[in-house]
């Protein structure tokens, strides 16, 4: 016997058309790539996807189509996303600080029709465009520019494609299956591989972010995405402000602290959201000038390990809680976050300190295990002690890679994520590492992200990287990559002398390489593939 209650399809046009109608004069603030700031409305938002959608239409494209943008987080980009999925399109977003050859295969790969852009990437885009085997319309994101026009001179312009289309537009009802959005995994061997949402599995995703014991999202916060919407849809979190109606403050090109702290103070930002180098930047700067940053409540730390003096100062510093939450493109991305139960209120801060740096607990929708291999079935126990591979399962998970036949997921239908971590009774979990970021000395297991956060919690520390050198004895030691503060004078004996009380003696690091910079990532992530490939071999030539 079925219920008898109605059905509606879980569709991402329902979120946009939700926010137009009931939050419509609330504001969503954009950085544009001049650095100039436009104010527009949820309202606006809403007329300009539609008109937008008719542009698509009027262009050729169809349903099931893939439409690539790279682009900052911006009101345009915001637009474009709603027309794109919510006309049965499929968004595809694109990293565009991937290698040139990584982007041509990319788009090859997912047959893209019409690529959009910001100005900043007319550079890159004119060198690949010679090569991209079926794009048929380049659309720049910006006010209409005659220097644009110059060096590509087929392009149209957002402003005037949309100018010239109606507001009335009737989204199509979809299957609720139908792919909505594409994501190429980044840091992965070979080619990136694609990860393709759904309507359902994104509509699903979003009420997962808002929830209290989640990310808390609600109509009342002014929410900074800082993470960019190439990196797994900016987590999610465009989708989830329409469904709540927030402010949404896009920060652009501008990801520096200084124009965060900016952002922040000028316009009341009550939650932002980035990876931990990100905020790096953001305390530097706010300590520089003396902001206390007011109106942040709190931020959201994801895509590494959040070092706990990084979580410290944000709370004694500016009375900010942080939130760490693990995911990653596979899992749209939230696969937890940290948040307290009833029974933790009464612990001290100290106590509390603990589970804080703990990447939180799932939320409904999604399950973890722990297994003694990878790609295996055997479950550990959920103690708090026992150390496998991190394994997921959810409404919002993979199942297999865009254009690939084979499933990505354990016999079981488990996906494996490639962490290595551990899970306790309540569901808490702490990643200890990548598994291709363990190393392992003489048989026993070092956890780089620990010894990352110690030097991270030395003053004079801005960021540090740990990975594994090749030993002629150990097989691997672990050695240090790290930039010191500005104007200070850090030994490599000092640093290595920080270290002999808290961890033992065997796992601190055989040397350290102090440098001016660390490669990252174009979503932040520190490149330790690169740093292998520098400094791997350095005990053998010592």
């Amino acid at each position: 016997m079925l219920g008898n209650m109605m059905f509606q399809p879980l569709l991402i046009s329902n979120m946009i058309e939700h926010a137009g109608r009931y939050h419509a004069d609330s504001l969503v603030i954009s950085k544009n790539t001049d650095l100039s700031i436009t104010e527009t409305t949820w309202g606006q938002v809403h007329e300009n996807s539609k008109r937008f959608a008719n542009a698509l239409q009027a262009l050729g494209a169809v349903q099931g189509d893939r439409i690539a943008t790279i682009a900052w987080n911006n009101h345009r980009h915001l637009e474009s996303w709603y027309a794109i999925s919510g006309s049965g399109m499929v968004c595809h977003t694109i990293n565009p600080r991937l290698f040139p050859e990584q982007l041509v295969f990319i788009i090859n790969d997912a047959d893209d029709k019409v690529l959009l852009f910001d100005k900043t990437f007319l550079p890159l885009v004119k060198a690949v465009k010679p090569m991209l085997k079926c794009v048929e319309h380049y659309i720049c994101l910006d006010a209409p520019d005659s220097a644009v026009t110059e060096q590509l001179p087929d392009v149209l312009f957002y402003d005037d494609v949309i100018a010239q289309q109606s507001t009335q537009y009737t989204w199509p009802v979809l299957d609720e299956l139908s792919a909505s959005s594409l994501c190429y995994t980044s840091g992965t061997t070979g080619n990136p591989k694609g990860v393709l949402y759904s309507h359902r599995s994104t509509v699903l995703h979003s009420y997962a972010i808002c929830m209290p014991d989640s990310l808390n999202i609600s109509a009342r916060d002014i929410m900074l995405p800082v993470v960019p919407m190439f990196h797994v849809n900016a987590w999610g979190t465009p989708y989830a402000a329409a469904m709540v109606g927030c402010t949404l403050v896009l920060p652009g090109p501008g990801l520096d602290g200084a124009s965060l702290v900016h952002l922040i103070d000028t316009f009341k930002v009550s939650v932002a959201l980035g990876v931990p180098t990100i905020w790096q930047g953001l305390i530097n700067a706010a300590l520089q000038t003396g902001t206390t940053l007011e109106s942040l409540k709190r931020n959201v730390v994801g895509g590494s390990a959040c070092p706990p003096a990084m979580l410290q100062i944000f709370k004694e510093k500016f009375d900010c809680e942080t939130i760490h939450a693990w995911g990653m493109t596979e899992t749209s991305p939230l696969g937890s976050s940290c948040q307290f139960k009833a029974k933790h209120q009464s612990l001290s801060d100290e106590e509390k300190l603990k589970i804080r740096l703990s990447q939180g607990r799932p939320p409904f929708g999604v399950d973890l295990r722990l297994t003694d291999e990878e790609k295996g079935t055997h479950e550990l126990e959920r103690d708090g002690h026992a150390s496998g591979n991190l394994q997921i399962k959810g409404h919002w998970i993979i199942q297999n890679y865009f254009g690939k036949a084979e499933s990505a997921l354990t016999s079981d239908g488990w996906f494996d994520t490639g962490d290595i971590a551990t899970l306790d009774a309540d569901g808490y979990l702490k990643i200890s590492d990548r598994s291709k970021d363990l190393i392992k000395s003489g048989g026993e297991w070092i956890s780089s992200v620990e010894l990352e956060n110690l030097a991270m919690g030395h003053p004079k520390i801005a960021m540090a990287a740990v990975i594994a050198a090749i030993h002629p004895k150990w097989d691997e030691r672990p050695i240090l990559i790290a930039i010191k503060k500005a104007e200070t004078d850090l030994s490599e004996a000092e640093l290595l002398d920080y270290y002999a009380d808290k961890v033992a003696k065997w796992q601190i690091p055989d040397k350290v390489i102090f440098v001016n910079s660390i490669p990252l990532s174009g979503t932040g992530k520190m490149l330790k593939k690169d740093l292998r490939e520098l400094y791997g071999n350095v005990l053998l030539n010592s």
